[in-house]
């Protein structure tokens, strides 16, 4: 696991505080690269590649989580109603679940890069 103080300021913000990278600025945002998305936090796998998919959000999204590495939250912030997702293994902020996403789930894992770590295959 990765100590809070090796985090960058935007790790920490988001992972930590639950702060959101602005849209079409992560690293991530358009990476077709083909591996598996890791928590930067503790190394958790989260997303693979493969359910990567460009939803015009500003963010990467993905139409499925690997099993059991990510749980949801209930989230009223802000005057909105969302599924926040994190971490299962260490509760790292990842960002939102949306169920806009595309087929076969229909849903749309709306992640900030900031959180995650790619390891290419």
């Amino acid at each position: 696991m990765i100590n809070d103080e090796k985090l960058t300021p935007e790790q920490f913000s988001i992972c930590r505080l639950k702060s959101t990278e602005p849209p079409f600025t992560g690293k991530y945002v358009n990476c077709k690269t083909d591996g598996v998305y890791h928590c930067i936090c503790c190394d958790t796998s989260l997303f693979d590649s493969k359910t990567k998919y460009d939803s015009g959000s500003g963010w990467p999204s993905f139409w499925q989580a690997i099993e059991n590495h990510v749980a949801e939250n209930f989230d009223d912030s802000h005057g909105m109603h969302r599924v926040e997702i994190v971490c299962a293994n260490c509760a790292a902020h990842l960002g939102h679940v949306f169920t806009d996403g595309i087929e076969p789930t229909g849903l749309r894992y709306c992640v900030n890069s900031g959180s995650l770590q790619l390891k290419e295959r």
